[in-house]
Protein backbone atom coordinates (compact mmCIF):
# COMPACT_ATOMS: atom_id res chain seq x y z
CA UNK A 1 0.00 0.00 0.00
CA UNK A 2 1.71 3.42 -1.14
CA UNK A 3 0.58 7.05 0.94
CA UNK A 4 -1.43 8.71 -1.32
CA UNK A 5 -2.04 11.70 1.06
CA UNK A 6 0.77 14.12 1.71
CA UNK A 7 0.74 14.75 5.40
CA UNK A 8 1.35 18.47 6.65
CA UNK A 9 3.71 20.22 7.69
CA UNK A 10 2.69 20.10 12.05
CA UNK A 11 2.91 16.33 11.42
CA UNK A 12 6.41 16.74 10.31
CA UNK A 13 7.16 18.94 13.20
CA UNK A 14 5.63 16.83 15.76
CA UNK A 15 7.24 13.55 14.96
CA UNK A 16 10.12 15.19 14.68
CA UNK A 17 9.09 16.65 18.76
CA UNK A 18 8.06 12.99 19.29
CA UNK A 19 11.68 11.53 18.05
CA UNK A 20 13.90 13.78 20.34
CA UNK A 21 11.40 13.99 23.21
CA UNK A 22 11.90 9.77 23.45
CA UNK A 23 15.57 9.80 22.23
CA UNK A 24 15.91 12.22 25.41
CA UNK A 25 13.92 8.99 27.22
CA UNK A 26 16.17 6.93 25.60
CA UNK A 27 19.24 8.63 26.98
CA UNK A 28 17.69 8.88 30.60
CA UNK A 29 17.21 5.40 30.72
CA UNK A 30 20.97 4.53 29.86
CA UNK A 31 22.19 7.10 32.48
CA UNK A 32 20.14 5.51 35.41
CA UNK A 33 20.68 1.78 33.95
CA UNK A 34 24.36 2.28 34.02
CA UNK A 35 24.82 4.35 36.95
CA UNK A 36 26.91 6.94 35.36
CA UNK A 37 28.38 10.05 36.98
CA UNK A 38 26.28 12.72 35.27
CA UNK A 39 23.60 10.65 36.70
CA UNK A 40 24.49 10.24 40.43
CA UNK A 41 25.14 14.01 40.41
CA UNK A 42 21.47 14.61 40.06
CA UNK A 43 20.74 13.42 43.47
CA UNK A 44 21.35 14.00 47.18
CA UNK A 45 22.80 10.65 48.86
CA UNK A 46 19.75 9.37 50.29
CA UNK A 47 17.46 10.45 47.10
CA UNK A 48 20.35 7.94 45.19
CA UNK A 49 19.94 4.98 47.49
CA UNK A 50 16.12 5.20 46.56
CA UNK A 51 16.58 5.56 43.22
CA UNK A 52 19.02 2.57 43.09
CA UNK A 53 16.19 0.66 44.64
CA UNK A 54 14.01 1.11 41.98
CA UNK A 55 12.55 -2.94 41.48
CA UNK A 56 13.80 -4.49 37.73
CA UNK A 57 10.41 -4.87 36.55
CA UNK A 58 10.13 -0.79 36.70
CA UNK A 59 12.91 -0.47 34.96
CA UNK A 60 12.34 -2.80 32.37
CA UNK A 61 9.23 -0.75 32.07
CA UNK A 62 11.01 2.00 31.53
CA UNK A 63 12.97 0.34 29.13
CA UNK A 64 10.11 -0.94 27.00
CA UNK A 65 8.37 2.69 27.01
CA UNK A 66 11.15 4.81 25.90
CA UNK A 67 12.68 2.31 23.34
CA UNK A 68 9.12 1.63 22.22
CA UNK A 69 8.16 5.16 21.88
CA UNK A 70 11.59 5.84 19.96
CA UNK A 71 10.58 3.61 17.66
CA UNK A 72 7.48 4.35 17.05
CA UNK A 73 8.64 7.88 16.70
CA UNK A 74 10.98 6.63 13.39
CA UNK A 75 8.06 4.84 12.41
CA UNK A 76 5.93 7.89 12.16
CA UNK A 77 8.61 9.60 10.02
CA UNK A 78 8.92 6.88 7.68
CA UNK A 79 5.25 6.84 7.78
CA UNK A 80 4.86 3.12 9.10
CA UNK A 81 1.09 2.23 10.10
CA UNK A 82 2.74 0.05 12.71
CA UNK A 83 4.06 2.80 14.60
CA UNK A 84 0.24 3.01 16.50
CA UNK A 85 0.95 -0.94 17.80
CA UNK A 86 4.46 0.21 19.12
CA UNK A 87 3.09 3.16 20.69
CA UNK A 88 0.60 1.25 22.68
CA UNK A 89 2.99 -1.02 23.60
CA UNK A 90 4.99 2.15 24.90
CA UNK A 91 2.03 3.62 26.87
CA UNK A 92 1.27 0.33 28.61
CA UNK A 93 4.91 0.28 29.71
CA UNK A 94 4.56 4.14 30.87
CA UNK A 95 1.43 3.25 32.37
CA UNK A 96 3.03 0.38 34.11
CA UNK A 97 6.38 2.52 34.80
CA UNK A 98 3.67 5.40 36.28
CA UNK A 99 2.45 2.80 39.03
CA UNK A 100 5.13 2.21 40.24
CA UNK A 101 6.05 5.63 40.85
CA UNK A 102 2.35 7.14 41.96
CA UNK A 103 1.76 4.22 44.42
CA UNK A 104 5.27 2.24 45.21
CA UNK A 105 6.95 5.77 45.91
CA UNK A 106 7.23 9.13 47.14
CA UNK A 107 7.62 11.08 44.18
CA UNK A 108 9.80 14.54 44.72
CA UNK A 109 8.53 15.94 41.65
CA UNK A 110 5.44 14.58 39.80
CA UNK A 111 5.29 17.43 37.08
CA UNK A 112 7.48 15.00 34.67
CA UNK A 113 6.11 11.83 35.37
CA UNK A 114 2.59 13.38 34.61
CA UNK A 115 4.02 15.01 31.50
CA UNK A 116 5.63 11.33 30.08
CA UNK A 117 2.35 10.07 31.09
CA UNK A 118 0.65 12.87 28.12
CA UNK A 119 2.80 12.80 26.35
CA UNK A 120 2.50 8.91 25.41
CA UNK A 121 -0.91 9.43 25.86
CA UNK A 122 -0.62 12.20 22.54
CA UNK A 123 1.90 9.73 20.53
CA UNK A 124 -1.30 7.14 20.49
CA UNK A 125 -3.86 9.46 19.78
CA UNK A 126 -1.27 10.86 17.00
CA UNK A 127 -0.52 8.06 15.50
CA UNK A 128 -4.07 6.88 15.44
CA UNK A 129 -4.87 10.23 13.63
CA UNK A 130 -2.38 9.58 11.13
CA UNK A 131 -3.01 6.61 9.86
CA UNK A 132 -7.10 7.64 9.78
CA UNK A 133 -6.24 10.47 8.30
CA UNK A 134 -3.86 8.23 5.16
CA UNK A 135 -0.69 9.69 6.14
CA UNK A 136 0.89 6.55 7.19
CA UNK A 137 0.42 3.51 6.02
Amino acid sequence: MTNTIKPPIWFWVASIIALLWNGMGVYAYLQQAYNTESFRAQYTAEELKTVLNTPSWVMGAFAVAVFFGFLASILLLLRKRFAYVIALISLIAVIAQMSYLFFGSTPSNIILPLFVLVFSVFLLWFSKTAMAKGWIS
